[in-house]
């Protein structure tokens, strides 16, 4: 609510808010943000179906918008596609936004990057990304091995160099923004992360603009 409000936005306008999952580092402050507005009104949640009950809510009765994984909806006049990705959570998507012909993709928390996921993701005119950690700081880190092995795994999240992998490789040449976050504080540096892009987008000659969005840093506001 205080980074909302840093930028001119009053959190107790929202007219929805988007869940992905419901691990707890992305919906810890989800009851306190959509009772937020002091008239009553209940901010619109929208979730998939079978992430809906895994929700932590107490005695808050919210204002759902459940759809199927997979299939678009509308917010205002913003369109957004969903899909299916590959984490460990009862239903997890990521979400493509679309508005007066500009599109944004948003990817975090997955553990590869499948061809389907490639598909949704290409004509993004800004691509939100995940770089959770760098493998070596992960393998000497503090984490027990379990955790490790889940972080590592096909169901966990996205390393440096498979992000890397994916500018190289795959990012559409109509990308003008690439957004790199969700960095993990114990297995990343965001220069580690910046080093890495940079080196993958120059490989292709690409003259897409990186940022590495820090942990606990509010980002610059995205303009189009």
């Amino acid at each position: 609510m205080a980074r909302l409000a840093a930028i001119g936005e009053d959190g107790e306008k929202l007219d929805a808010i988007l869940i992905t999952h419901e691990h707890s580092d992305h919906v810890c402050g989800l009851v306190s943000m959509a009772k937020a507005p002091k008239d009553g009104r209940r901010i619109p949640v929208y979730m998939t179906r079978l992430t809906a009950p895994a929700i932590p809510w107490g005695d808050y009765e919210p204002q759902l918008e459940c759809f199927q994984a997979g299939t678009s909806f509308q917010v205002g006049d913003i369109d957004v596609d969903s899909f299916t990705i590959p984490h460990d959570a009862c239903d997890p998507v990521g979400f493509v936004f679309g508005a007066h012909g500009i599109r944004i993709g948003l990817a975090t928390d997955l553990g590869y990057l499948p061809a389907s996921i490639k598909v949704h993701l290409r004509g993004s005119d800004m691509l939100i990304m995940e770089a959770n950690h760098d493998l070596e700081m992960l393998r000497v880190g503090p984490y027990p091995w379990p955790v490790k092995q889940r972080v590592m795994g096909r169901r966990g999240h996205l390393s440096n160099d498979m992000v890397c992998d994916f500018i190289r490789n795959d990012l559409d040449l109509s990308t003008s923004t690439v957004l790199l976050g969700h960095l993990s504080e114990n297995n990343n540096h965001p220069e580690i992360v910046r080093d890495c892009a940079m080196k993958a987008l120059r490989g292709r000659t690409l003259f897409t603009r990186l940022v590495v969005a820090e942990p606990r840093q509010q980002t610059e506001v995205f303009q189009y």
